[in-house]
């Protein structure tokens, strides 16, 4: 037996081949199977195969670029309860309820008009306009709080965690632009 035998049929294959097991089990969930509803507080719930999840959560495996596909639906303790393949397999009311949870964990103001970015000390202060009025907010240079995310597309990320977005580069200014330009990681 050869040291290659020996590394293929150790435990990591094995590891693997669960793994890759696992990931084949995955549940989706569709209108044949999934009724989602929200509570009097808010909450979204889901009924799968006649089982209820009182409060479960959406997290997007491309919340800023495709929030639409590949939703995993967990509950509060983090385990998946399955995967939304696509909002379109349902109904719209449905989409509606779901596109709502989903735009409240992922609330991403666009920012329309940069009026003034001043760096200092490994921090940038922004003045900007964004589709929820005018915000003030400090972003710690580096780490990649400001990211490319497509060719035109720009994530933001503050010091405080929150989350803003330049939809289209090419509709900044020029002036805009070099700014953004500067702080980009």
């Amino acid at each position: 037996m050869t040291k290659l035998d020996i590394e293929l049929s150790g435990p990591e294959l094995v590891e693997t081949k669960s793994d890759l097991a696992e990931a084949a089990k995955m549940k989706y969930l569709t209108r044949d199977n999934a009724v989602f509803l929200e509570t009097e507080g808010h909450m979204l719930t889901v009924h799968v195969d006649g089982e209820v999840h009182p409060a479960v959560y959406l997290h997007c495996s491309f919340p800023h670029k495709n929030n639409r596909i590949f939703i995993s639906v967990r509950t509060g303790e983090n385990e998946e309860i399955g995967m939304i393949e696509s909002l379109d397999e349902f109904q719209s009311d449905t989409v509606t309820l779901l596109e709502e949870h989903i735009n409240l964990r992922y609330f991403a103001p666009e920012i329309t008009t940069i009026n003034k970015i001043n760096e200092e000390f490994g921090y940038s202060y922004w003045d900007t306009e964004t589709s929820s009025g005018n915000c003030y907010f400090t972003v710690r240079s580096g780490r990649g709080n400001v990211t490319a995310v497509t060719a035109n597309r720009v994530l933001i990320t503050d010091v405080d965690g929150n989350r803003f977005i330049i939809k289209d580069l090419n509709a900044l200014t020029e002036k805009e632009y070099r700014m953004v330009e500067m702080l980009m990681g």
